[in-house]
């Protein structure tokens, strides 16, 4: 990322920008202002300092600081940097797999009674994710399974030795070489621990142990927490099917209630989103002198409501200041990660109301309504009525654009099987055969959070349009799924406007967006599943370091990022973060995070600051990785004719003249 942010230009989302000039204009900072003013430590950016202990902080600079230079307690940069990695990857961990054991414990609640709000909306997957857990269905009712299910998740999280349940469902290939090097998690809770322990003061020592260890504690998250999470909240409130909605601070309504959903737990947030449409809720709105009741939401939990209900985003990390600024907001109700304290000081030149749901995450002077799985809806009703009493307070006019964006959102993988096989037939065949073909070139995975220290926005959506310009199909969670909905590319219009001829010949084909949005940054694991059934369809090889494809956080900014990052790379797809390198000052650590791990998990980890330059880097691995498959060689527009793209309706033909 770009240290030097000091350019007019903050944000390429032209109404957070108008927002920003406004606010500029009246004196309010934002974090997009902070950010000039806080610079980031040239020693601790590159990982050259130790702060562990109270013998220090030591400071490792100097230009031979890798090999002369060592702390009080006689421990070397690579050392050090690799354990401020380690520590890194755990709390990312940590912050996703607590949000999968919340979804485990509300889906036993729903199913034993005590969380009577909730109920099982889709039992066909809960069947499914049962079998990859080892729970039996058989002869047992939908809640009895449930039950079991919840049990054996939570069970997963303090499993002592083992391998966690889901490992298995991994390519055979991808799962001797976890076995191998010895980095299948056990219990997200062990691995998290035995992290925390390992870099304490004078444990381990060893760069390459503990690089291991941060594969093996980002496992826990994807293999484990974060998968877990996503099976269950789809279980729970349904399995995204694709649905329309819109995007920006536009979506904010000048004449209704406005609440903004703000975090990354559902669970509240769907209650919410049942509160707000009942009738009397809409009454008691129309009471207060509203039109009605708009809900939307920033970050994760939009994210959420957005892809199973429909609910609009008004953006992603960056944006939850800017939608206070509106003056528009009654109410902004946060649960956890990603909440900045800043929205409480942009709250303070409002009316808005900033509402704290959890005990994990409380804020000074705001108001706190304990979120309770036992009357879930209670709370819910609670947290609307307070907006609803607030919107005879909007006084003070804020700022923003009234544009807003089309999005077709909610692709799951289960839907993007059906999508491209039929109902009968559902399969990543076609997937397949286009990336063999060459119509589909490979896949990018754009996600990640957003950092002020980069034009918002920017990177991603470079990215994004260059991707499919150049053939490359793109899925997006998280707030890069924010800035592609914002920036209008979520929609499939846009393959005909945009992207490449082979990619729009697909996207035609299969009515699909060239960017697919998969959900919340806890639903990467939905591209580890869809790169796993690729594998497994044959034709790109029989692992998913075989892929022609690339994952990349191209403005990260978080702890979960990493965590991330490790469980794809053990995955076997190389990944690209669009920043200085933050092990940079050790070459030693960063010669093992690529050329060691390239070697032993057929992946990467690089950093690389410039959009241009992960944009060049992206598309020549993608194209060797379709060069060791010994694929056709990719031109723009040069198919070959020993495979036919062929729809639906030509596929049912076919099916009827053979029969």
């Amino acid at each position: 990322m770009s240290e030097k942010n000091t350019s007019t230009i903050k944000s390429v989302d032209k109404p957070a920008a108008d927002i920003l000039e406004w606010a500029k204009s009246q004196g309010f900072e934002t974090a997009f202002d902070r950010v000039d003013k806080m610079k980031p430590c040239p020693i601790g950016h590159s990982g050259a300092c130790c702060k562990t202990c109270f013998m220090g902080p030591c400071r490792f600079t100097g230009k031979d600081a890798e090999t002369t230079v060592v702390g009080v307690c006689g421990a070397s940069l690579p050392t050090i940097a690799a354990r401020h990695f380690l520590r890194m990857c755990a709390a990312g961990t940590a912050a996703h797999s607590d949000h999968a054991r919340d979804m485990a414990l509300t889906l036993r609640g729903a199913a034993d009674g005590h969380a009577p709000d909730f109920k099982i909306s889709d039992p066909e997957k809960l069947k499914n994710f049962a079998k990859l857990v080892d729970v039996s269905t058989e002869g047992k009712s939908i809640n009895e399974i449930a039950i079991e299910v919840a049990d054996k998740v939570t069970s997963q999280f303090g499993l002592q030795s083992g391998e966690t349940v889901l490992a298995k469902s991994a390519p055979p290939k991808r799962l001797e070489i976890w076995r191998k090097y010895k980095i299948v998690p056990r219990g997200v809770d062990r691995e998290v621990c035995e992290a925390m322990h390992r870099t304490n003061m004078g444990v381990d020592q060893e760069p390459d142990s503990l690089l291991t260890a941060a594969l093996r504690v980002g496992m826990a998250d994807g293999w484990a927490g974060s998968m877990f999470s996503t099976a269950i909240t789809d279980i729970l409130f349904g399995t995204p099917k694709p649905l329309r909605s819109s995007a920006s601070a536009g979506v904010l309504s000048e004449t209704e209630v406005n609440i903004i959903v703000h975090g990354h737990e559902p669970t509240l947030a769907e209650m919410v989103v049942q509160a707000v449409q009942e009738p009397e809720m809409i009454a008691y709105a129309k009471k207060q002198g509203a039109s009605g009741i708009n809900l939307t939401g920033v970050c994760c939990t939009a994210n959420e409501v957005l892809m199973r209900n429909g609910i609009s985003t008004a953006g992603g990390f960056l944006n939850q200041e800017l939608v206070i600024l509106t003056g528009l907001a009654e109410a902004i109700m946060v649960d956890v990660q990603c909440i900045m304290p800043g929205i409480k000081k942009a709250a303070a030149n409002f009316h808005t109301k900033v509402i704290t749901t959890s005990n994990k995450g409380r804020m000074e002077n705001t108001v706190h309504i304990q979120y309770d799985e036992h009357r879930a809806k209670e709370v819910a009703r609670e947290i609307v009525k307070l907006a609803c009493d607030n919107f005879k307070n909007r006084t003070v006019k804020g700022s923003r654009g009234h544009e807003k964006q089309p999005v077709i959102a909610g692709f799951s993988h289960e839907y993007i099987n059906y999508m491209l096989g039929g109902k009968f037939r559902p399969s990543f065949r076609p997937l397949n055969d286009a990336i063999m073909a060459g119509r589909i070139r490979g896949v990018a995975g754009v996600v990640g959070c957003n950092n002020p220290r980069t034009v918002q926005d920017d990177n991603h959506n470079f990215l994004i349009r260059e991707f499919i310009k150049n053939d490359v199909l793109v899925v997006v969670t998280g707030c890069g799924a924010a800035a592609a909905a914002k920036a209008g590319y979520l929609t499939p219009e846009t393959a005909l406007e945009m992207a490449g001829p082979g990619l729009r010949q697909v996207c035609e084909a299969t009515g699909m967006p060239p960017v697919l949005h998969l959900g919340a940054c806890v639903d990467n694991t939905r591209i580890l599943t869809i790169a796993t059934q690729m594998a497994a369809e044959g034709g790109l090889g029989d692992d998913i370091s075989d892929i022609p494809a690339i994952g990349i956080a191209p403005e990260w900014m978080s702890e979960k990022a990493l965590a991330i990052a490790c469980y794809v790379v053990a995955s076997g797809c190389s990944v690209i973060f669009g920043s200085e390198n933050i092990v940079g000052a050790s070459p030693e650590v960063t010669r093992i995070m690529t050329d060691v791990w390239e070697e032993r998990y057929g992946a990467w980890f690089k950093f690389i600051p410039t959009k241009e330059e992960i944009l060049r880097v992206s598309l020549e691995h993608i194209d060797k990785k379709r060069d060791a498959l010994k694929l056709r060689k990719y031109e723009r527009g040069a198919f070959g004719v020993e495979r036919v793209l062929m729809d639906m309706a030509a596929r049912r033909k076919l099916e009827m003249e053979k029969a």
